[in-house]
Parts: structure tokens; C-alpha cells; sequence
């Protein structure tokens, strides 16, 4: 499933990354299922910073759901819940 949409994701990432990496941050996609639900690793200050829930949320999800409206959710699979 991943393999098919990979090129997509990834150009959709590429619109958030300046943003994400201006503070120190990153993602790198982990899995697509099989009910369309993009998981990801938040890497470098992501993976631990609070406001990483709402990022992903009004950022990444949003970016990826613009370009590709099939997903119907992005989850972080390392996000620390305070």
C-alpha cells in the first residue's frame, strides 16, 4: 500500500519540511495501512517538543490530506504524551 503513494507523500512533506526543520525537526514516513492511515516518526526536537501533536494535526495532516484526500488520517507512531 505505502509503496503505490510513497512519491506522493513524500512531495507532500516536502511543502511542511522547511518548517518543521526551521525549529530542528523532521518526519520520515513508518507505514501506510490498509484503511488509509499515513503513520509517522517525528524526528529531532519533533519527537519530544509539546506543541508536535498540534503540528501534526494543523501541518502534516493537513498538507497530506490536501494532496492526497484517500488518507484519511496521519498518526505519529513516537509522539510523548505529556
Amino acid at each position: 500500500m505505502l509503496d503505490q503513494y510513497r512519491a506522493e507523500i513524500e512531495v507532500a512533506l516536502d511543502t511542511i519540511r522547511p518548517y518543521l526543520e526551521a525549529d530542528g525537526g523532521n518526519v520520515k514516513v513508518v507505514d501506510l495501512t490498509e484503511g488509509m492511515v499515513l503513520k509517522l516518526e517525528l524526528t529531532g526536537t519533533c519527537s519530544s517538543c509539546p506543541m508536535s501533536t498540534m503540528t501534526l494535526k494543523a501541518g502534516v495532516e493537513e498538507a497530506i490530506k490536501k494532496a492526497i484526500p484517500e488518507i484519511v488520517k496521519v498518526e505519529a507512531v513516537n509522539v510523548e504524551v505529556a
